[in-house]
């Protein structure tokens, strides 16, 4: 009876492994298809904008979804651009929901999971945890750290794809009749794409910068600012002394 116990746990462990694998390298191989082909990018078929919301919202996303939606709603009715975005960000939140809960059982995630901080995240979470992901998903507000606190607080997974279908719907719908209705050239799509990928990527590149001015040292500041490498005090001293 024990083996029969833990066998079945290892096949369920390596079943999950297998799935995290899978669900990471799809999204994945879409993104990587998106950014080499010129043609996928232009193109105005559906399918497109339907599979394009797993790299845009897979956990962390690395690429923004409002410029792509927006290009859709020049072409398609409001309500067809809705529908198709709001059926493939239900996909992908399962994913989301399904490669975090994976990581978080990994053994080296105890030491955060269990941290006060977020044991505090969690407690206010709680507090009214549908009404947070409903604002979150409905608003600007950035959408990812929920997706974490969902998993961390055992939020139960129906629900929060209930509170996800019912703020991303209204919230689809106003850009796409914004989208419709204004027809943003496409440059200008492009200029907001760049723009969203850069203000997601700021506090990394700033976390960077300031680790790279720290790692200088001071006395090479000076050298860079005047020209002139600077003198330690005791050789200093030994000049002086040597003038004397």
């Amino acid at each position: 009876m024990t083996k029969y116990n833990n066998s079945s746990k290892q096949k369920l462990s390596k079943t999950r492994i297998l799935i995290f694998i899978l669900e990471v390298s799809l999204v994945a191989l879409l993104l990587i298809l998106w950014l080499v082909s010129d043609s996928i990018q232009k193109s105005k078929s559906l399918w497109i904008l339907f599979l394009y919301s797993f790299p845009s919202q897979f956990l962390i996303a690395v690429v923004p979804h409002e410029p792509v939606f927006l290009y859709f709603s020049k072409f398609y009715a409001p309500i067809i651009v809705t529908f198709v975005s709001v059926s493939s960000t239900v996909l992908t939140e399962l994913v989301n929901y399904s490669t975090f809960k994976f990581i978080v059982d990994l053994k080296s995630f105890d030491k955060i999971k269990y941290s006060g901080f977020v044991k505090k995240l969690i407690d206010i979470f709680n507090r009214a945890p549908f009404l947070a992901l409903w604002i979150a998903g409905f608003t600007p507000i950035p959408f990812y750290p929920f997706r974490f606190l969902v998993v961390l607080a055992h939020y139960p997974i129906h629900r929060y794809i209930l509170a996800v279908f019912l703020s991303r719907t209204p919230r689809f719908f106003l850009l796409a009749l914004l989208g419709q209705a204004f027809k943003i050239p496409d440059y200008l799509l492009a200029i907001l794409f760049a723009a969203l990928i850069l203000v997601a990527a700021a506090p990394i590149l700033k976390k960077l910068f300031f680790k790279k001015k720290q790692a200088i040292d001071p006395a090479d500041k000076i050298t860079v600012v005047t020209g002139r490498p600077t003198i330690p005090a005791t050789e200093k001293d030994k000049i002086h002394d040597t003038a004397n």
